[in-house]
C-alpha cells in the first residue's frame, strides 16, 4: 500500500483556494475547524468517528474499531508532513441506538463532512438517516445486515453484507462437509443477527438442505438451554449461530456443555478471537465467514499486524482491521475529489474500484456496498485457521 501515493495531494492553487473557501463559508462550520488558514498553513479537515466507548458494545466492538481508525490516521498524517491532516471527532454512541442517533446529530450539527464508525446494525438503520438527511457521508466499517444502503446515497459500508457473505459461506462448507438437515439460531430482537438469519436460510434452501428448526431468543437472555436442546433432540448435521458478541459466547459455552460441538458441526458467521478465547473448548471445529483474517498474505497486512501489535500490544481484531481499511478507503476518496465537500466525496466513493486494501481489492457496488473476497475460517487448536 503506497500510503505517499494515496495522501500526498497535487491540488492546482485554484483547487487548494477553492477548498479553503468552501469549507470558511460552509452553513455548518464545525466547532472543531479553524478560521479558514492562509493557504501557506496546512489544512485540517475534521472527521466524525461514533463508535461505542462505553457499554456492552465497547469490548468486541467499539475499542478495536477506534483503535483502527487512529493506526490508520496516525500513518496517514505522518506520511504527508505540512499538507492537508486529518483529525476525529470522536463521540460515544453508549452502546445504545438512543446514543448513536445523538452522535450522528451532533456530528452533522458540526458540519464534518463524513462519518465513519456505527458496528451495530440496529444503531446504523436509526441513526444514519439523520446523516443521509443532512448530506453528511456516513461510513459504517463493520455493519453488515443485508438492505440498509437503501437509507441512501451518503451511506456506504466496509464490512461485506450478509447476503454476500452468507451465501458465500454456505456454498463453501456445504460442498465440503455436505450436511443434509440443520438447525439455526439467531437473536430475533437484533437487525444483523435476524437479517444473517434470513441469509442463511435463503442460502440453505438453495442447496436443498432441510432447516430442522428455527430457534430464537432475545438480545439479553442468558440461558439458550431449552433452545439447545431441542436442536440436540432433532441430531441435526450442523448448527448455525448469528447472534452478537455476549450472546453469541454464551450459545458456544452452552452448546459446549450439551455436547452439541462432538455431535453436530458449529458455522457461526461473526466468529472472531475474541468469542473463541471465551468459549474455550466450547468453540473448537467452529467455522466462520469473515472479510480479513491475520493469516492473509495481502500486501499490506502483515505490516499492518506488526504496526498494531507494537502499538497496542494485542492481536488487531477484523473490527480493526476494517476500521483501519475504511480509513484509507474514504481518504482517497477525498483525495481524488480534490474537496472537503460531503458530495463530492460520496461522488467519489462511489467510484472507488479496485482500490488495494489490507481486505483485498475493494469496490463499492452501486448502492454502497463493499465488494470484495469473503474467507471461511475453523477454529483448529484453538485459533482461526483457514477453512480448507
Amino acid at each position: 500500500m503506497n500510503i505517499r501515493r494515496i495522501i500526498t495531494f497535487t491540488f492546482a492553487l485554484a483547487a487548494m483556494t477553492a477548498l479553503i473557501v468552501g469549507l470558511s463559508s460552509c452553513e455548518r462550520m464545525p466547532p472543531m475547524m479553524p478560521d479558514a488558514p492562509p493557504t501557506e498553513e496546512p489544512l485540517i479537515l475534521p472527521i466524525g468517528m461514533v463508535v461505542s466507548l462505553t457499554g456492552k458494545d465497547a469490548e468486541p466492538y467499539g475499542l478495536p474499531m477506534k483503535r483502527g481508525f487512529e493506526l490508520a490516521l496516525e500513518e496517514i498524517n505522518n506520511a504527508n508532513p505540512g499538507g492537508l491532516s486529518f483529525t476525529f471527532g470522536i463521540k460515544d454512541d453508549q452502546s445504545t441506538e438512543e446514543g448513536a442517533i445523538a452522535a450522528v446529530q451532533e456530528l452533522v450539527d458540526e458540519g464534518v463532512p463524513a462519518i465513519v464508525g456505527i458496528a451495530i446494525s440496529d444503531y446504523l438503520e436509526d441513526a444514519f438517516p439523520i446523516a443521509q438527511a443532512g448530506e453528511v457521508v456516513a461510513f459504517s466499517s463493520v455493519s453488515s445486515a443485508a438492505g440498509l444502503s437503501s437509507i441512501g446515497d451518503y451511506v456506504f459500508r466496509t464490512g461485506l453484507a450478509v447476503d454476500i457473505m452468507n451465501p458465500s459461506g454456505v456454498m463453501a462448507t456445504h460442498e465440503k462437509l455436505g450436511y443434509t438437515k440443520v438447525a439455526l439460531i439467531y437473536d430475533a430482537a437484533d437487525t444483523y443477527s435476524e437479517s444473517s438469519n434470513d441469509e442463511l436460510k435463503k442460502a440453505l434452501e438453495a442447496s436443498d438442505v432441510e432447516i430442522l428448526t428455527e430457534e430464537t431468543f432475545q438480545t439479553g437472555d442468558t440461558d439458550f438451554s431449552q433452545q439447545l436442546t431441542n436442536i440436540m433432540d432433532m441430531a441435526p448435521d450442523a448448527l448455525f449461530v448469528s447472534a452478537l458478541s455476549v450472546e453469541m459466547t454464551q450459545v458456544l459455552i452452552q452448546a459446549g456443555e450439551l455436547g452439541i460441538p462432538d455431535t453436530v458441526q458449529l458455522i457461526v458467521p461473526d466468529l472472531t478471537a475474541k468469542e473463541i478465547q471465551a468459549a474455550g473448548d466450547a468453540a473448537e471445529g467452529a467455522i466462520a465467514f469473515t472479510g480479513w483474517t491475520s493469516l492473509s498474505n495481502i500486501p499490506g497486512n502483515q505490516d499492518f499486524i506488526e504496526k498494531y501489535r507494537a502499538k497496542y500490544e494485542i492481536e488487531p481484531e477484523p473490527w480493526a482491521a476494517q476500521s483501519y481499511a475504511t480509513l484509507y478507503i474514504l481518504v482517497n476518496a477525498i483525495a481524488n475529489a480534490e474537496s472537503a465537500s460531503s458530495a463530492a466525496i460520496r461522488d467519489a466513493l462511489a467510484q472507488t474500484m479496485d482500490f488495494p486494501t489490507i481486505l483485498g481489492n475493494f469496490s463499492f457496488d452501486p448502492n454502497g456496498e463493499a465488494v470484495y473476497d469473503p474467507i471461511a475460517l475453523m477454529v483448529k487448536d484453538g485459533a482461526l485457521q483457514l477453512f480448507e
